[in-house]
Parts: structure tokens; sequence; C-alpha cells
């Protein structure tokens, strides 16, 4: 009897012991299935930690990090912005099927026993998946970002009674290809999260030339000539133009392509003239009438060369031809310098035709500052390309090697004042000046100076013409030329000493 308890006892110790497997195991099993729901420890998608998470779990903590807001700061400004206004959004769908199946990647059942007896295995990192739209950032840079905190750059103030302008203002602008680059690096990152934007500096603009032209009529006004002055200038590399004619005693203007005396300024289309006859292989003496004409602004000169090249009797005529071939309708010469010249021609012009503005010119030869100017360009362009109006208006007539002749030849006429008080003295000037005495009562009426200006800065044209019927004072009216030619000299170099 005794031994049938003992063996009792084994057998219930035994199928307790069977039992309590078993309900281990299923204790395990449970627990397992649980676990395999989860992602495994250590487990990361786009570099945030999701082991021990389920999707949904996973999907929030994923959201947590890539859908808060970036910070974006411009100086001392901080700007919260949402990865979606950004053009960003996370590729959930992609991003948690590969974490699917890198969680259910090992059979059941040798899961199972790794996790019964603790070993782990390699976990699979899944990489972080979305879509870009950078369109949409640049637009969202430019519109919110750019349009609020950029600094555009502030084009220097004339100042009045100078002949240079303030320092400007340097601008700012947002680099919004380096700003896209660093919002996109931190869009992707699930620590840094804070932009600082770049950006460029911009160097203050130039004067404009509406604020040079304010300049020059400030400077007109507060200077001591009280007559009527017409201006012409032109920039030769933007072909942008100032033309204008100021009353000084009355500070108004009026309109310009007024008719003055074209007086010695009139040797430049005798020059062209000549230079259209003549051949390549010219005599001394006809260079040497050339040199006095312009240099020394001989008329004698002038008359016998016009006679020698052009025609004895009708020269004057055919310089107001050539120019008026050239389109230069207010430039004329009716007769020869010498004192009893006969008036060959009355030229009737659009400019002398009008009744505004009274500036006395004489009949025997006008002009307007345009159109000095306009034949100053056509000089420059034939000798600098060999092309413009004087090659494609007289072919096979003038070259650029003539063109270029013209321009030394204008060099040389070195005076020290007027246009070339205003600038270095190594500027090149090639220019002609004029004024005369009246012979009725001993004054100066009319004084001009026009020029081509070569400098660092850019090339110019620049024609003055004065008129004062009372007198043009030539020491008040040459330090205001000086002054106004030193102020467009700084227009384009910045300084002229």
């Amino acid at each position: 009897m005794k031994r049938k308890s003992q063996f009792s006892i084994i057998r219930w110790v035994s199928l307790f012991l069977i039992v309590l497997a078993v309900i281990l195991i299923m204790v395990s099993l449970v627990r397992y299935s649980r676990v395999r729901s989860s992602y495994p420890a250590g487990m990361m998608i786009a570099n945030v930690p999701v082991g021990g998470l389920t999707t949904p779990e996973a999907t929030d903590r994923l959201l947590q990090v890539y859908a808060s807001a970036l910070e974006l700061r411009s100086g001392e400004i901080v700007i919260q912005v949402k990865p979606s206004s950004l053009g960003f959004e996370l590729d959930f769908q992609n991003m948690m099927a590969a974490a699917d199946l890198a969680r259910v990647a090992q059979p059941f059942w040798q899961g199972y026993w790794d996790n019964l007896w603790g070993r782990t295995r390699n976990t699979v990192d899944v990489p972080l998946r979305y879509v870009l739209d950078e369109d949409s950032m640049r637009q969202y840079l430019m519109n919110e970002i750019a349009a609020r905190f950029d600094q555009p750059a502030a084009a220097p103030v004339p100042i009045p009674g100078q002949t240079s302008f303030p320092e400007g203002q340097p601008g700012l602008t947002l680099d919004i290809d380096r700003s896209v680059t660093d919002i996109s690096s931190a869009l992707t990152s699930a620590t840094n999260r804070v932009v600082f934007l770049v950006y460029e500096q911009d160097e203050a603009s130039r004067p404009t030339l509406q604020n040079l032209e304010i300049l020059l009529k400030q400077n007109i006004h507060l200077s001591e000539y009280d007559g009527l002055i017409e201006l012409y200038m032109k920039d030769l590399q933007t072909n942008q133009v100032i033309h204008f004619a100021y009353q000084a005693l009355e500070a108004a203007s009026v309109n310009p392509n007024l008719p003055f005396s074209a007086l010695s300024t009139l040797k430049i289309p005798v020059m062209v003239s000549a230079y259209r006859r003549l051949s390549e292989d010219v005599s001394p003496d006809v260079m040497t009438l050339m040199a006095q004409m312009i240099d020394k602004s001989d008329n004698d000169s002038t008359d016998l060369l016009a006679m020698t090249v052009l025609d004895k009797n009708t020269a004057p005529i055919m310089v107001s031809e050539d120019m008026k071939s050239l389109g230069l309708v207010n430039t004329f010469w009716a007769g020869y310098f010498y004192p009893g010249a006969a008036l060959l021609r009355i030229y009737e012009t659009p400019a002398n035709q009008r009744i505004d503005v009274v500036t006395d010119p004489e009949i025997y030869d006008q002009t307007t500052p345009a159109d000095l100017g306009m034949l100053l360009e056509d000089i420059y362009q034939c000798a600098q390309t060999g092309g413009g109006a004087l090659v494609a208006v007289f072919p096979g007539e003038i070259n650029q090697s003539e063109c270029q002749q013209m321009v030394s030849l204008l060099a040389a006429n070195r005076i020290g004042v007027l246009i070339e008080a205003g600038v270095p003295s190594d500027a090149q000037v090639a220019h002609k000046h004029g004024w005369a005495t009246d012979v009725e009562d001993g004054y100066i009426h009319t004084m001009a100076d026009a020029g081509l200006v070569y400098t660092p800065g850019g090339d110019y044209v620049l024609v003055l013409f004065l008129y004062d019927p009372v007198q043009v004072v030539f020491d008040d009216a040459n330090l205001m030329i000086a002054q106004l030619s030193q102020a467009i000299y700084n227009y384009f170099n910045g300084s002229a000493r």
C-alpha cells in the first residue's frame, strides 16, 4: 500500500509539472505574440527609435519629430514654419510597409525560441522616405521671407552744391539656393530642426541717372551763372541720356533742342566732311591745317582746309549737306569764317524756328547740343568698332582709322578749362570748345564745349552750350561747367580726384 501511495504522488507531481510547463509555454507564446506585434528592440525608422512600439505608436512618434515646426532664424527674428508649408511630406506608406516586413521577416518559431532563450537578432533600420516639392519651398522663401526681410540697396542721394555723391546703403538679399539646401537638410533631420538663413550683401547701387540730373540742376541753380544752359550727356555703354535746358536765373527748365551759334564747335562737322573726302595718303600740309583747326581753333586754317579738300566756293554748303545726311537737321554752315564772307544760304531748322526761347544764334553757323552729341557718338562708334552712322551713311568714304585720327585730333585740344577742368589731368577728353566776343559790345554771349570723355568707369559724350543776352562771365561759366563735368565724372567713377 505504501508503494502505491508513493507512485500516486510522483504521478501527480509529474502531471503538475507538465501542466505548469504547458501554462508557461502558453504564457510565453502570448507574450511573444505581443512582442512580435510591435517593432523589435533597437529598431529605427527614419533615425527615430521605435523599438517596442506598435505601428500606430511608431507613426505618432514619427509625426512628433518630422511634422514639428521648423525654426527659421533671420537675424534676431525666429519664424516657426510647418514642414508642409515648405513642400515636405513623409512617405508613411512605404516606410511602414518596409518596417512591417522587417518586423515579421524572421519565422515565428525561430523568433519565439530566440526570444525564449534571450537571443537577440540584428534589426533593420528603415531609412527616411519623403516627398519634397522644392518649388513650393522657393515660393515660400520668396513670398514670406525675402519679401519681408530683404533690404534693397539704396542709391546715393545728391547733395546740392557738391560734385560727388555720398555713400549709398548696401542691401541684403536672401540666398535662396543656400536656404533651400539648408532647409532640406533640416527637414530630413530628426534632431537638427533649426536653420539660420543666409543673406548675401549687395553693394550700394550707383546713383541713378535721374539723381545725377537733379544734382546738375541744383549746381546750376547754386552757381553764379544766371543765363541759359543746355546740356546733353550720353552714356556710351548703356545709351542712357540726360538732356535738358535750364534757365538759371529763373531756376526753371525749358524744352531742349535750342538753336545756338556753333562758333568753333562747328569745326567738328568740318573735320568729318574733310575726312569723308580725303584719301588714305593725306598730305602733311592738310594734316597741319586739320591740327591748327582743332587744336589752335584757327579760323583761317578752317577756311583753307575746307577750300582745299571740299570746294573753294561751296564747302560750307557741302558740310551742311553732310550733316543733314547724318540726320543732324539743326546743324549748318552758311559761309566761311573770314570777315566779310558771303552768306551762301539762309537755313531754317526746327530749332531756329522756335519762338519760345531766344538764343540769338548766328545766321552763318548753328547747331544744337544734341546734334553735336550725336555726331561725336558717331565718331566714337566708328573709332571703336569701325561701324555706326558715319560708315553706314558714307560707305567706303570714312573708315575706322580715319575716325581714330579724328579722336586723336580732338584729344590734342588741351586747354585745361571747361570740361577738362572737371576731370583728372590724365583723363582723355576729345573735344572742341568755342566762345566769341561780340563785335558790338565786346562781351561773350555764347560759350560751348563738346567732347568725348574716356574714363575707367565708362565713356560718355558731354556737350554744353551757354547763352546770356547780357554777358557770359567767363570765370563764372568756366567754374560752373567744370563743376558739372566733375559731377558727371564722379557719377561714372566715384571720385574725380
